[in-house]
């Protein structure tokens, strides 16, 4: 089976798992929460790792950082929407900062694949 570029990147790999985490994590949530919050972390979640892909399918070195940077407003998006629930205390301050460690670090590999693509 074919490995595309995308599945290369190790940036992917982690918001791939940060997205699987977010939704072992809501699972949880108030049933009051599925067509809220909840929707919308699960989504913002999934944009980070789907938008690296997409922009790994496209020719001009311009659309990629496009797509990189809509992943990492995406990540910022999350990172919000995580604050939020943590104040709601819909999960604890442990997960909280587990997550953001995360969302920092892939934070720091989108801005590094941003810079990479700027000068190819």
């Amino acid at each position: 089976m074919r490995e595309f570029s995308f599945e290369k990147l190790i940036v992917w790999e982690k918001s791939r798992q940060l997205a699987v985490e977010v939704y072992k994590i809501t699972k949880d949530f108030p049933t009051e929460e599925r067509f809220g919050l909840t929707s919308q972390i699960r989504r913002c979640s999934i944009s980070v790792s789907s938008n690296i892909a997409e922009g790994s399918g496209r020719n001009s070195n311009k659309d990629k950082v496009r797509f990189t940077e809509i992943a990492f407003s995406s990540l910022m998006e999350l990172l919000n929407q995580l604050i939020i629930t943590q104040d709601l205390q819909l999960i604890d301050k442990d997960t909280y900062f587990e997550l953001r460690l995360q969302i920092e670090e892939i934070g720091r590999m989108l801005n590094a694949l941003r810079k990479t693509q700027l000068n190819s």
